[in-house]
């Protein structure tokens, strides 16, 4: 206990340094704090219990991860929370090994691994890089798969605990500073958006049906979404980098339910939906919010640019799983006895669902310094380096 004062001392005292040389030279943000679902989770669901949670922890996920260790992530690989880490400039400690993110990743390690140890792990880790508190088969709706995942407003409750360690271990004057520079990644309602789409072919509802039911579904999920920036907005958060719902319709998993392998048009046209609310969400929140600053990242419409023009980006397939099974590899999950491919970079899905490694990489590349037409209003590097 004397050894963990002692190093968190030291952890206080160096962030005072590093946020003086951070502010000098545009450094990397002092944390990154993650939220959202699978495409984020860097493990969280591992610690979750109950038949129906959604779990990464076997093979073939992971095969390219450093040592093909299965560490949760929905990947063969990294992931876009990894990736956007990198990005900014957070490398990897002894202290997220301590952490059980598997000793590999550079990216914040999953808040469930240090939530039942004593307060001075995640206390340190909270400071130095931040802590990832997303989960596979989150929504922004309490509601959406219930009971098997951490929805949103968990998520930012957690944050809240949080934060209310870090301030009892090393005082408001040095916490606040922390939070109000570093990042928070939200990238959330994938989910939402897929389970209204099963409810609605249950139902057979026609594509006028569909369109004026999102409608109304936009405001639960807006209203939410709201709730959760403000909140995080309320604790100290300043800096926003989101990432909008890419083309679901065209994922493997909703492929296979058309004969001839289409995307789903009406469910990309009800992700584009709230894509526009969010965007005008975002927009209210700033002008309503003190120094909230944001960046959006489309990826939408990075997805649909990928799609039209695959070579470009070097890829050979857009429309089937590298790890799964049946049509297009899409009517089983990945498993240690799936069919896996061998050329994974150039598949834009790794399984049902889940971008592979490499367009997790692309994608957080095109939000952190890309083409301008895929961030508004600025970029993930410069909402880094904002003051």
């Amino acid at each position: 206990m004397r050894m963990g004062s002692l190093l968190l001392c030291l952890v206080i005292s160096m962030l005072a340094l590093i946020g003086t040389v951070a502010d000098a030279v545009g450094g990397r943000p002092p944390a990154m704090y993650v939220f959202g679902s699978s495409i984020l989770d860097v493990g969280n669901n591992n610690y979750l219990r109950g038949a129906t949670v959604g779990r990464a922890n076997s093979p073939y996920y992971g095969v390219d991860f450093p040592g093909s260790t299965p560490t949760g992530r929905f990947s063969n690989g990294y992931n876009i929370a990894d990736y956007v880490a990198k990005n900014m400039g957070f490398a990897c400690s002894a202290l997220m090994c301590a952490a059980k993110n598997m000793g590999f990743a550079c990216s914040p390690p999953p808040y469930l691994s240090l939530a039942n140890s004593s307060s001075g792990p995640l206390v340190q880790t909270a400071l130095t890089s931040g802590i990832n508190y997303a989960s596979g088969g989150a929504g922004i709706l309490d509601s959406t798969n219930a009971g098997s995942t951490i929805p949103l407003s968990k998520e930012v409750k957690y944050f809240g605990a949080t934060k209310a360690k870090m301030v009892a271990a090393a005082g408001a004057n040095t916490v606040n500073p922390v939070i109000s520079r570093s990042i928070f990644l939200i990238g959330m309602g994938n989910n939402d958006l897929y389970v209204f789409a099963a409810s609605e072919r249950a139902r057979n509802r026609s594509d006028a049906e569909q369109r004026r039911d999102a409608a109304a579904l936009y405001a639960s999920l807006i209203s939410n979404y709201s709730a959760a920036v403000t909140e995080l907005y309320s604790l100290g958060a300043r800096k926003f980098a989101v990432i909008n719902v890419w083309m679901l319709g065209c994922v493997p998993g909703e492929r296979v339910l058309s004969p001839t392998g289409a995307c789903s048009d009406i469910l990309n046209q009800v992700v584009a939906g709230f894509n526009k609310a969010l965007g005008s969400l975002l927009v209210d929140l700033a002008a309503r919010l003190p120094g909230l600053v944001y960046s959006l990242g489309d990826s939408f419409g990075f997805t649909e640019d990928v799609l039209a023009n695959p070579g470009a980006s070097g890829y050979t397939d857009v429309a089937s799983t590298c790890c799964g099974g049946g049509r297009l590899g899409a009517e089983a999950w990945c498993s240690r006895n799936s069919t896996l491919c061998v050329n994974r970079d150039q598949h834009v899905f790794w399984d049902r669902v889940h971008p592979s490694q490499r367009t997790a990489f692309l994608i957080a590349r095109a939000f952190y310094d890309g083409p301008p037409k895929y961030t508004i209003p600025i970029n993930f590097k410069q909402l880094a380096q904002s003051s």
